[in-house]
C-alpha cells in the first residue's frame, strides 16, 4: 500500500490534497515530509499546561492552517475546534480534545516518517 493510500485510510483527502498541487503528488509528498519537523516543533499542549493559552492559540492556529492546507482532515477538524475553544476561554475542553488529537496525529506522522 503507498504512503497516499494509507494516509487516505486514515483520514486525509488525497483528492483534494492533490486537487490542491495540481496532481503534483512528489510535491505533496515533499510538502508532507517537511510537516513532520514542523508538527513535532509546534508545541499547543505544553502552552495550554503551563496557562499560556495566547501561546497555545497562535500554535494550534498555525497547526491548523498547516493541517488545512495539506488536507489532513482528520487533524484539521481537530486543530479548528482547539482554536475555538481556547479563543473562547475554554482550555480545559481544548486540551481534551487535543489530548484525543495527539494520538491520530502520531499515527499520521508515522505514516509519512516511515514512507519519506
Amino acid at each position: 500500500m503507498s504512503m497516499l493510500d494509507e494516509l487516505k485510510a486514515l483520514g486525509v483527502n488525497i483528492e483534494d490534497a492533490l486537487q490542491r498541487f495540481m496532481n503534483n503528488s512528489a510535491l505533496y509528498e515533499k510538502m508532507l515530509g517537511k510537516l513532520v519537523n514542523n508538527v513535532k516543533d509546534i508545541k499547543v499542549l505544553p502552552s495550554i499546561e503551563a496557562g499560556d493559552y495566547s501561546a497555545a492559540c497562535d500554535a494550534a492556529h498555525t497547526l491548523k492552517g498547516v493541517m488545512g492546507n495539506l488536507s489532513i482532515t482528520p487533524l484539521y477538524k481537530s486543530y479548528t475546534q482547539i482554536v475555538n475553544l481556547l479563543r473562547e476561554n475554554n482550555p480545559e475542553e481544548a486540551k481534551k480534545i487535543l489530548l484525543e488529537t495527539i494520538p491520530v496525529q502520531d499515527e499520521i506522522i508515522a505514516c509519512i516518517e516511515k514512507n519519506v
